[in-house]
C-alpha cells in the first residue's frame, strides 16, 4: 500500500488543530508547519501525534505550503488546512484513491464551507472544488500570497465525500479574515502591476454582491447568503481600497495611517 503523507499549515489554530490532527490520523504521518503560534498550536498538535515543524517568517500561502510539501515522506500528500476536517466517507476515498488511482496523478476533493455556523451551499462556494491529493513529486503550489493554487503535472481525478471547512465560525473572524486576505490580495495585485482608485473599488465590490448573491444564488442561502454577500463585498472592496492606498504610498513615500 502506498504511504500517504498529511501536511497542514498553522499559526494560533488552538482552537481547530485538535479536530484537524484527529480527522488525519489515517495518514501515515501527519506534519503540522507552524509559523510562530502564541497559543500552545504546537503543543496540542504534538499530542495528537503529529510531527510538528516551524518556521520564523511568513512569506504567504502558496511558498509555506511548498515549505511543507517538502518536509512530507509518503508517496502520496494531502494538503489539509488548519480549520479543515476529513470526513469519513472522504477518509475511504482517499484510501482507494492511492491503492488504485487508476493513471491520475491527484484527486480533487469538495469543500463544504460554513459561515457563523450555517453551511453554504451556494453564494459560489459549494461545491468548491479544490485538488487537495497528489503524488509526491508530480504536483506544487503556486507562489501566491494568497488563493494558492495546486499545479499538477498529469491526469487529475475527483473524490466523492467532501471536506468540511469551518474557516468562520463567527463574525468576529469573519472580520479577521477579510482584513487580513483583502491586506495580502492588495500586495498580491501590487506585485502584478495592477492599479485601483475610490471608485474602481467601490467598483469591484458592488460586482462582489451581485455575483454572490444573485449570479451565484446565495439567496438560497437565506439570510445568511445575504450577510456573506455584503462581506464578500466589503472584502473586494477592500481589497480594491488597499491596492490603491499602496499606490499613494509609493508614489508619495508616505505611509498610509
Amino acid at each position: 500500500m502506498p504511504s500517504l503523507s498529511i501536511v497542514i499549515l498553522a499559526r494560533n489554530e488552538a482552537r481547530n488543530i485538535v479536530d484537524c490532527v484527529r480527522s488525519a490520523r489515517f495518514a501515515d504521518e501527519i506534519v503540522v508547519l507552524d509559523s510562530g503560534s502564541t497559543d500552545g498550536t504546537p503543543e496540542l498538535a504534538r499530542a495528537e501525534g503529529a510531527r510538528v515543524c516551524a518556521t520564523a517568517d511568513w512569506p504567504g500561502f502558496g511558498v509555506q505550503k511548498n515549505r511543507a510539501l517538502a518536509l512530507a515522506t509518503g508517496d502520496w500528500v494531502f494538503s489539509l488546512d488548519a480549520d479543515e476536517r476529513i470526513t469519513p466517507e472522504l477518509r475511504e476515498q482517499v484510501r482507494q484513491a492511492i491503492a488504485t488511482p487508476g493513471g491520475h496523478v491527484a484527486f480533487a476533493v469538495s469543500r463544504l464551507s460554513s459561515y457563523c455556523g450555517r453551511d453554504m451551499r451556494h453564494s459560489g462556494w459549494y461545491p468548491d472544488r479544490i485538488v487537495r491529493l497528489f503524488r509526491r513529486g508530480t504536483a506544487r503550489f503556486s507562489d501566491d500570497l494568497v488563493h494558492e493554487r495546486v499545479l499538477v503535472d498529469g491526469p487529475v481525478g475527483q473524490l466523492r465525500g467532501e471536506l468540511l471547512h469551518r474557516s468562520m465560525p463567527d463574525f468576529e473572524a469573519v472580520l479577521d479574515k477579510v482584513n487580513r486576505y483583502s491586506t495580502a490580495g492588495a500586495q498580491a495585485l501590487a506585485a502584478r502591476g495592477r492599479r485601483a482608485s475610490p471608485a474602481t473599488a467601490l467598483g469591484h465590490g458592488l460586482w462582489a454582491f451581485v455575483r454572490t448573491y444573485v449570479v451565484q444564488r446565495g439567496f438560497l442561502d437565506g439570510a445568511m447568503g445575504l450577510a456573506l454577500a455584503i462581506s464578500n463585498a466589503e472584502g473586494t472592496y477592500y481589497r480594491y481600497l488597499k491596492l490603491w492606498l499602496l499606490q499613494r504610498e509609493r508614489a508619495t513615500g508616505t505611509p498610509h495611517p
